[in-house]
């Protein structure tokens, strides 16, 4: 049986904020950027009432690992990128991920295909469990660059 991902919204009326904390490598973009909305020591810890809309979206649409997304109350779903003209940018994220940002198709394995259309952060220390993505793993094992 496959594992159910765990979800969870935090609202406000005009804006829901979604975490997915399985995609999240713990960068802390997010409570570097809005510290106020972001606090890990609390329940909830996230707070969207505690920032513009504006700010959210800004801050959101920079998750490294896309474990952070938003829904807008007057849309269904968060509005898909432009992309046209959109490039790639690869960056190597010192001591953590391969961060690729831009829409990418992945090939899997397996054969089946994933499409990310933001920042998709790929393991480089080896020890993720959510390979071939980051899942933060490389602060558990110290990885650093040679």
């Amino acid at each position: 049986m496959a594992e159910r991902e765990i979800v969870k919204e935090y609202g406000r009326e005009d804006l829901t904020v979604i975490w997915k904390p399985k995609k999240c490598i713990h960068s802390e973009v997010c409570v570097k950027t809005l510290p106020g909305v972001y606090k890990p020591n609390d329940k909830p810890w996230i707070r969207p009432e505690n920032a513009s809309v504006e700010a959210l979206v800004d801050q959101i649409d920079r998750c490294p690992s896309g474990a952070l997304s938003y829904r807008l109350a007057t849309k269904d779903k968060k509005p898909e990128l432009k992309t046209e003209n959109m490039s790639q940018k690869v960056e190597v994220t010192p001591n953590g991920p391969l961060m690729v940002h831009g829409e990418i198709e992945i090939k899997m394995v397996d054969g089946s295909t994933e499409t990310k259309k933001r920042a998709t952060a790929f393991c480089r220390c080896g020890a993720s469990d959510n390979k071939p993505f980051c899942d933060g793993s490389h602060k558990k094992v110290d990885f650093e660059d040679s």
